[in-house]
């Protein structure tokens, strides 16, 4: 399957995201809504693996230059955030250790649900 292709269905993905968002009152972000979109359809096997994965692999090896523009931004804004570096640095440090333990968590519940899901 072409990358076109492949790019249009990610674009769908996103965009029925988009209208989840819009539609269900939740604060989820739009990006979650399509994200669970997209692991349904894959699990369900909806649609193949094949149809995103060359098109996924690609943007996963360019996610790094997506960073730049907000990096950039910081550094801009870096007058205004000087003054409370420390606090940022501490909230920064202090959110990225609660998402991994919470990740792990998480995790390790699913593989145990599935372990007794596939083993009834």
């Amino acid at each position: 399957m072409n990358l076109i292709k492949q790019f249009t269905i990610l674009v769908v993905v996103c965009f029925a995201g988009e209208v989840l968002h819009h539609i269900i009152p939740l604060p989820v972000p739009a990006s979650i809504y399509g994200l669970i979109l997209m692991f349904a359809a894959l699990h369900l096997k909806v649609m193949p693996l094949d149809s995103v994965e060359k098109i996924s692999d690609g943007l996963l090896g360019i996610m790094p230059l997506l960073f730049i523009p907000s990096t950039v931004g910081l550094i801009l804004a870096w007058d205004i955030l000087k003054i409370w570096w420390l606090e940022f640095l501490i909230i920064g440090i202090g959110s990225t250790i609660a998402v991994f333990f919470v990740s792990g968590h998480v995790t390790q519940l699913v593989i145990k649900i599935m372990k007794r899901f596939h083993h009834d």
